[in-house]
């Protein structure tokens, strides 16, 4: 298998870590009773943190790979795939 890498990988790794670091203050949370407010908000972040890294992750990957594989294309037909990466934000 060849090696899949862009310029957005590191970023990624660096949001699913900050994601790992929450996850991991939310099982001490719960192991020392604290209040679910508290849980809730942190449970939150690691959600956030995750669905960033997989925007992201989309994103590159949608204005890498699928140009590559789509190439040129004449404006009229140009617009969906525009307005495909457009709506994808949306995720």
């Amino acid at each position: 298998m060849t090696r899949h890498q862009h310029e957005t990988h590191p970023e990624i790794v660096k949001r699913l870590k900050r994601a790992e670091g929450h996850l991991k203050s939310v099982i001490a949370m719960i192991e020392k009773g604290r209040p679910c407010l508290d849980i809730a908000q942190q449970l939150q972040a690691v959600e956030k943190a995750i669905t960033n890294a997989k925007r992201t992750l989309i994103q590159d990957h949608l204005d890498h790979c699928l140009e590559d594989t789509v190439g040129a294309l004449p404006r009229d037909q140009r617009q969906s795939i525009d307005e495909f990466k457009s709506i994808t934000k949306y995720l």
